[in-house]
């Protein structure tokens, strides 16, 4: 009796290294997961669209209405009053300062955009000695940020004459190392070499063959390149406020700032300007995103897949 009890009594150390059975943990809900997703990106939403509702809703209001109603909340609508306000004060000295900025931004961004293709351009498709020492050096300027060279570039300027002048804003913004980077990026992706060799052996000119073959290939990365030029120019903020002191020459984002700085001494007059002119300032940057958003969701998806 005892010799079979134990036979059948499992051996102390045979128990102790019997492995546990593995517990199962059960799967997180779908319905908790896509909660939460989405919570989040209310929550991103909310956040971006939430002060240009309340702008779009003050630039509708007067001094009165803008302290004795809610944020959100609709009051005597004077939209058209305060936009014939706007472009009327100082003679027109909220326009001037638009078309600087569509000056400084929009022709500055063709230019810059253009020239940075032209040098991915070159970088990916020529041979030269040095090539990729030169465009190690144009990335070590994308590292660099733009606020440590906005002081040098203040001196340079002030040694050549060009401060207070339109060229002192304008000059420094056509040199973008981020987007000749870009542009080399987007010229391998887009522009094949057997095409080139191709029109080359067709008897076409190195600048034919660009302007024909290559840059229709890099229409989205100009695009691209154009809308990131803009948005940078159109919102410069601290070159423009080192290089000029002529309030005529001013971008819209220095103007409104000025503006800001005089409302204290008469508030019933600058805050509706205010709040018109930033909504004012606003729309080309939307306009410029709409139009060019296929081109940008090209040359994006194009600089990622290389």
């Amino acid at each position: 009796m005892s010799t079979a009890q134990t036979l059948t009594r499992p051996e102390p150390a045979a128990a102790a290294g019997r492995a546990a059975p593995p517990r199962r943990t059960r799967p997180a809900s779908p319905l908790l997961s896509k909660g939460v997703v989405n919570g989040v990106l209310v929550a991103a939403m909310l956040w971006t669209v939430l002060p240009l509702t309340w702008l779009v809703i003050a630039a509708t209001k007067g001094y009165a209405d803008l302290y004795s109603t809610g944020g959100f909340e609709f009051a005597r609508v004077r939209l058209w009053e305060n936009l014939v306000e706007l472009f009327t004060f100082g003679d027109g000295l909220f326009l001037r300062w638009l078309l600087n900025s569509f000056l400084y931004a929009g022709v500055g961004a063709l230019a810059s955009s253009l020239i940075s293709v032209l040098a991915g351009y070159a970088f990916d498709k020529f041979r030269f000695p040095g090539k990729e020492r030169w465009f190690g050096l144009v990335l070590l300027g994308v590292l660099v940020p733009a606020a440590v060279t906005t002081v040098p570039l203040y001196l340079m300027a002030s040694d050549l004459g060009l401060t207070n002048s339109f060229w002192g804003v304008f000059l420094p913004g056509l040199a973008s190392p981020f987007g000749v980077y870009l542009g080399r990026v987007f010229s391998s992706a887009y522009v094949p070499d057997e095409l080139l060799e191709a029109t080359r052996v067709d008897g076409a000119g190195e600048l034919r063959t660009f302007w024909q073959i290559a840059f229709p290939l890099l229409r989205p990365a100009f695009a691209t390149l154009f809308l990131f030029g803009f948005t940078g120019g159109w919102n410069a903020f601290f070159m423009p406020l080192l290089m000029l002191s002529d309030h005529q020459l001013y971008p819209v984002g220095l103007g409104l700032f000025m503006w800001r700085q005089l409302i204290n001494t008469d508030q019933d007059l600058y805050y509706p300007l205010l709040m018109t002119g930033s909504l004012v300032a606003i729309l080309p940057l939307i306009v410029a995103f709409f139009s060019l958003q296929r081109y940008w969701k090209a040359g994006l998806t194009a600089g990622a897949v290389k």
